[in-house]
């Protein structure tokens, strides 16, 4: 016989924290976890091999942890008989079988999941549903919406400002920034000598080693989701809290001390540099962002790190990362909708396989498959500006960074992607689109020293893409451009060409197009 159930608590893959609101009041003698494994999560998009495993080895552990602790689980796992593969259909499978008197669940992450159960109650579920709030984040999304009241512009600055004083996070004692400034942004922009990342002590970082639970769940993935994107034989990924807090740990005492100069840099074959691959784990809730805001200041106060390396990484959690969600949240459903430049091209297949003629792309997509991860910089300024300037569909865009990256959970990632990246919103996120030529690239890296094509060059076989769709995006979009102005100058600049120089730009930019987003030369086609 199967023991009533008072209160049946969801948790989704994403809602890993022990101390959820939704866990609050827990009854061992009375109450149970819910959790599923289901093809839907998988496969809404061709998610990569990396972020699956990533999501399905987090909820194992979790689970087994609820166990340990004399709570039922009840957990269906991907290959067992009966299971429907959509949440919606195993939360009413389950509520028909246990019977509880109501379900509780902290608030999803994302909208299309919310609506998932919402629709899964009104239809199938016929038990109360009490939805709490996620303490997880330092603002919930009436904060936001709060502050967003009456603004006619949001930016990001002033929201993480207003936060930084609520939280009293990198104050003084008269309750203002350390240092006298909010943001030390300038002094973190930094791009190796030619030493590279090693001429200033690089070390590797520690590595979360797969234990039975993890090769259960990598095996698995490798046998049943064969055909989808992603390498798993270099699987290292924390999926547990005690696993995502050593990497804290090493990531403090090892890197955040060159994190804000080098935190834009990127250098070949180096898919880790001075980051703290700690995304994926607060992002599933394994680790808890106050902890992580706590232990940069903390090593700032204790004159580990200096000011710039602190604020930068503080920023990137206390400021973008609460933002964004903030955003979406008070945008949705409608922001995903939305294309203000009208883009409308295809993602280029070698997105993903990483098979391409430009190193910048073939360094930053290879190790995205690798890896399931790419630093922010290789995801603006090398994948998300090729594509901004190829003119790609902004949905497509933001279908491949859900699919491939492991820290890739909607409510982060869209506004990232389809806001920042594509200027997909018409600046609601960026006051500006991130167009640039492949100098800022060469700039910022060593990758062009190892491609046949020249980032100075915007025309003929030697041009380099990025180059060429810069110049063709800026005359696209010129009358649009030309009313933002943080875009004069690069507006003024296209003022300077002459019709000659325009029309061999866009000869060579639709040539681009027609091959596939991928350059065409004599002799035959690259990119293949």
């Amino acid at each position: 016989m199967i023991k009533p159930v008072r209160n049946l608590v969801v948790v989704l893959g994403d809602q890993l924290d022990a101390e959820a609101s939704a866990l609050d009041g827990f009854d061992a003698n009375q109450d149970a976890v819910w959790m599923a494994e289901v093809a839907e999560e998988s496969e809404h998009v061709w998610t990569s091999k990396p972020r699956i495993a990533v999501f399905l080895a987090a909820m194992r552990h979790f689970r087994d942890a609820q166990k340990k602790l004399g709570r039922r689980v009840n957990y269906v796992e991907l290959d067992d008989a009966g299971n429907t593969q959509t949440l919606a259909g195993e939360l009413a499978r389950a509520v028909a079988e246990l019977k509880p008197e109501r379900l509780i669940m902290t608030e999803a992450g994302e909208w299309r999941v919310q609506e998932a159960m919402t629709a899964a109650r009104a239809k199938k579920v016929t038990r109360p549903l009490e939805v709490r709030e996620d303490r997880h984040f330092f603002q919930t999304r009436a904060d936001f919406a709060a502050h967003a009241e009456g603004r006619k512009m949001l930016r990001m600055e002033f929201f993480y400002r207003e936060v930084r004083r609520k939280h009293r996070v990198l104050l003084d004692k008269k309750g203002e920034p350390e240092g006298g400034e909010w943001n030390y942004d300038h002094d973190n922009r930094g791009a190796f000598k030619k030493g590279g990342p090693a001429a200033e002590k690089l070390k590797a970082p520690w590595l979360s080693q797969p234990d039975a639970t993890t090769r259960e769940v990598l095996a698995m993935v490798e046998k049943r989701f064969a055909s989808h994107p992603g390498e798993l034989k270099d699987f290292a990924w924390p999926v547990t809290p005690e696993a995502a807090r050593a990497t804290l740990a090493d990531f403090i005492e090892h890197r955040l001390p060159n994190f804000g100069q080098f935190q834009d840099a990127m250098w070949t074959e180096e898919p880790w540099l001075f980051h703290s691959r700690i995304s994926a784990a607060m992002n599933l809730k394994l680790l808890n962002p106050r902890e992580v805001v706590a232990a940069a200041e903390r090593a700032f106060r204790e004159g580990h790190v200096h000011l710039a390396s602190a604020e930068g990484f503080i920023r990137q959690i206390l400021g973008w990362r609460e933002y964004v969600r903030g955003i979406y949240w008070l945008k949705m459903p409608a922001y995903a909708g939305l294309n203000a430049l009208g883009a409308k091209e295809k993602l280029p297949d070698f997105f993903w396989t990483g098979k391409c003629e430009m190193n910048c792309l073939k360094q930053s997509i290879g190790q995205t498959l690798e890896h399931g991860y790419a630093h922010h910089i290789q995801r603006l300024m090398v994948t998300g500006l090729y594509a901004l300037l190829l003119g790609v569909e902004p949905q497509k865009v933001h279908g491949w960074y859900l699919a491939v990256y492991v820290d890739a959970v909607e409510w982060v990632e869209l506004p990232n992607v389809l806001g920042m990246s594509q200027y997909g919103d018409g600046g609601i996120m960026a006051s500006k689109p991130y167009a640039a030529t492949g100098k800022y690239i060469d700039r910022m890296s060593n990758y062009c020293a190892g491609c046949r094509f020249d980032p100075a060059k915007s025309v003929g076989e030697e041009a380099c893409p990025f180059t060429t769709l810069y110049w063709d995006f800026l005359l696209r979009h010129e009358p649009l451009l030309a009313k933002n102005q943080r875009m004069a100058l690069q507006v003024k600049n296209i003022a300077r060409l002459g019709e000659s120089e325009r029309a061999a730009i866009r000869v060579r930019a639709q040539e681009i197009q027609n091959n596939g987003g991928a350059p065409k030369v004599a002799g035959g086609l690259l990119g293949l």
